[in-house]
């Protein structure tokens, strides 16, 4: 009886270790994010979640419905966050993508040309009214741009996450 359990063990044991496999992170390669159509690589901040993990299969962390935020998906080595509930896209200081408009670093004073008058202005940030919804820009001391939001929604409809 021993010696059958011993080898009962043995054999999953073997079968376990043969069918375990190096498994390659997935890799999504450099965003590019489209300011002025509101996009990353051509995903709309109102994206549902499928979509957005079939085309960025390499997300580091994925927050269900019932988190803080709602759902969400975090791509913390390119420092972008979707967050799909509230259908608006974030994009950090260390984001190594590209812009189209290059706005990380870019001084408060010179987006006029770009977007306009600021629509709702606050001492840390501006909001933009955009043709797709709103574009957010936050500033460091310096009045430097150091996190991007847009969002397919008004500057009246828009909830983010804090």
């Amino acid at each position: 009886m021993k010696k059958l359990i011993l080898l009962l063990l043995a054999f999953v044991a073997i079968t376990t270790f043969a069918t375990a496999q190096l498994k390659a992170k997935p890799s999504c390669g450099a965003f590019s994010v489209d300011i002025l159509n509101g996009t990353v690589d051509n995903i709309k901040p109102d994206a549902v979640v499928e979509l957005i993990k079939e085309k960025f299969p390499c997300f580091s962390t994925e927050e269900q419905e019932s988190g803080k935020c709602g759902s969400a998906l975090f791509y913390k080595d390119q420092d972008i966050k979707f967050f799909v509930k509230r259908q608006y896209i974030e994009i950090g200081p260390a984001f190594k993508g590209k812009f189209s408009i290059p706005l990380m670093g870019a001084s408060r004073g010179s987006l006029f040309k770009y977007f306009g008058n600021v629509k709702v202005k606050d001492a840390n940030w501006d909001a933009y009214q955009t043709q797709y919804g709103t574009l957010v820009l936050h500033y460091n001391a310096a009045n430097k741009v150091n996190l991007v939001q847009f969002s397919t929604k008004t500057t009246e409809e828009l909830s983010l996450c804090e």
